[in-house]
């Protein structure tokens, strides 16, 4: 079949992020300095030196506020302070001047769509009453009568659901025991959706983007950027919208004690993908978002140092993502269709083209990501029986993955993400192949998924399960000292000898990979580079064939082996044989190995 044409984008900016290989720190799960079994802002600054030797540009903290952890910190009780489980202002502080000072740039999570119910806000909501403007700032609705005309107020504003399962609404109870008003969480009950049409939002908005700002923030990376504006009049929705297209997995039963056995719905049959825009919704994706983004680049120009955002859009297709990152708006945003094409050569090489022709359309540079801290880590997926499928967590009852198979392609699919242009993110453990713990006993889960699907949905506990730093250490060597607490996860003994200090100077480990596939990126300017499909590219036969500059990015995702073409020399190989085997082999193995060939 001919090789579809990649177009060669428009002036992409030449800012520090265009090409940035950035570092997800999920900060409960990375390093714990002080012992006490969850991972903190001094944990961080102290792994700054394995970051820094990683040769990363940047790192991306998921949220560090004070917060009630219902899920996880993206519940901000305030926007401006830290939460004492990670330390002080102070440590953020010590921790960004350090980061700069290794060269390393510090964006921060925003999470501008919804806050905590212990936000002082919405606490001054419930006590104002409807009407009053602190309600205003939150999406407060009547219900409607059961009966026409009743005045009971008993059913829900809409038939809206909750992405996080159940409905969005939630009914309060006044102070004398009366049932009240409902207000909107799209999301978990204990995170109430603001309402961005408020002024009062917005300016409050722009104000916790300058305090972070003025801390020396770097930029931010924005959740749920496409959930801010909901459609006029809250139209109901009969659809089914996800924070990502996936699949449910294998029927569950009920796995909460008490818990009656769950009615599965038609919607959770295995292997039923789930769009976020399936069809589109009245609360994702509204065109009103777009002003709100041109009104935060203002903010972001009036500071130097090319400051960022950058996207979490679940939305599709790509056409409309391209929207979130013109010129007036944000820099980035988040490459979803590369990360859902899973281990397929065809879905591979499409998401890449049609990624790489939407951003060019706006002169933007695009973004490669594998995993993150809300999906199932990318070297356990591509271990499925279907590499392609995105179940939305696995457990102990479920299909387990061949672990060595999905490190093999895990660790290929890295090479190619790394070799194309534009930005590349990191979720931290990867660069070690840390797999899923696909066993987590459910009586350790704190996703507030599992509890609201009734353990229908796995969630993500076991994508942000800490970090192994040390073998022979409790806990792998995550808490500081010889006396720190257990992890607040408990991690799996196969985490073992995937720990950093195993695999540091290993030649062949996949830290050692990663450390060399970055300072090859780096050396051969791949981050601003354009993609040219070679002749040997055939997706259909499971070869993905690609120049970027003077290298060449041989990838076979298939089950025949094909040939080195003439001239070139395997520089890097994602598999395991030694480095001074590499320039005689004249074919590459059948599935999951890439090599990237210099002539």
């Amino acid at each position: 079949m001919p090789n579809p044409s990649v177009p060669v984008p428009r002036s992409v900016p030449s800012a520090w992020w265009a090409d940035a290989v950035v570092y997800q720190i999920y900060p409960r799960s990375f390093a714990d300095g002080n012992g006490d079994g969850m991972g903190d802002l001094r944990g961080v600054l102290q792994r700054l030196s394995y970051l820094e030797k990683l040769g990363v540009d940047a790192v991306w903290l998921s949220p560090f506020y004070k917060s009630p952890q219902a899920d996880g910190g993206y519940d901000v009780a305030d926007y401006r302070q830290v939460d004492p489980l990670f330390g002080t202002l102070a440590d953020f502080d010590a921790m960004l001047q350090e980061a700069h000072r290794r060269g390393l740039k510090v964006i921060v999570d925003l999470v501008p769509n919804h806050t905590s119910d212990e936000h002082a806000w919405f606490q001054a909501a419930l006590r104002a009453g409807p009407g009053s403007p602190e309600r205003e700032r939150y999406i407060f609705r009547d219900g409607k009568d059961e009966v026409p005309g009743s005045g009971d107020g008993r059913l829900a504003p809409n038939n809206w659901k909750s992405i996080f399962g159940g409905p969005a609404w939630s009914r309060l109870t006044n102070a004398d025991g009366s049932p009240g008003q409902w207000y909107l969480h799209l999301f978990d009950t204990r995170q109430p959706d603001l309402n961005w049409e408020n002024p009062e939002v917005q300016e409050e908005m722009r104000s916790v983007l300058r305090f972070w700002l003025d801390r020396g923030a770097d930029g931010f990376r924005v959740d749920v950027a496409h959930g801010l504006v909901k459609e006029a009049g809250l139209p109901d929705w009969d659809g089914a919208a996800a924070m990502v297209e996936g699949t449910t997995g294998p029927r569950r039963e009920s796995h909460l004690p008490g818990d009656a056995p769950h009615a599965h719905t038609d919607a959770e049959e295995p292997h039923r993908a789930v769009s976020p825009m399936y069809p589109p919704s009245p609360f994702f994706d509204q065109d009103g978002v777009h002003e709100i983004y041109r009104d935060w680049n203002r903010v972001l120009a009036e500071y130097g140092g090319d400051r960022m955002m950058v996207a979490e859009a679940w939305v599709e297709p790509a056409e409309r993502l391209a929207r979130y990152v013109r010129p007036d708006e944000m820099q980035q945003a988040f490459n979803f269709d590369f990360l859902l094409a899973g281990w397929d050569a065809e879905r591979m090489a499409g998401a890449i083209t049609a990624s790489l022709a939407a951003a060019a359309s706006v002169g933007a540079p695009c973004t490669w990501v594998l995993s993150n801290h809300d999906t199932v880590r990318h070297s356990t997926r591509f271990g499925l029986k279907d590499p392609t499928t995105f179940p939305k967590g696995i457990g102990a009852g479920d299909e387990q993955p061949d672990a060595a198979l999905g490190l093999a392609r895990a660790r290929a699919a890295t090479l190619v993400a790394l070799a194309l242009p534009g930005s590349a993110y990191l979720y931290q453990g990867e660069e070690l192949g840390l797999p899923e713990h696909t066993t987590l006993p459910d009586s350790a889960r704190q996703d507030p998924t599992f509890f609201r699907t009734k353990g229908a949905e796995i969630g993500r506990d076991g994508c942000r399960v800490p970090l192994p730093w040390a073998q022979g250490e409790p806990g792998f060597g995550f808490s500081a000292g010889p006396s720190g607490q257990a992890p607040w996860l408990p991690q799996p003994e196969s985490f073992g000898p995937l720990a950093a200090d195993q695999q540091d100077g290993e030649a062949g480990s996949t830290l050692e990979l990663y450390r060399a596939a970055i300072a090859f990126r780096s050396a051969h300017h791949l981050g601003k580079g354009t993609v040219e499909w070679t002749d040997e590219h055939a997706p259909d036969s499971g070869l993905l064939v690609f120049r970027n500059g003077d290298v060449i990015v041989l990838s076979n995702l298939g089950f025949a082996s094909a040939p080195v073409p003439g001239g070139y020399t395997v520089a890097l190989s994602s598999g395991p044989e030694p480095a001074n085997e590499r320039a005689a082999m004249r074919e590459v193995p059948v599935d999951c190995t890439v090599y990237l060939l210099q002539d």
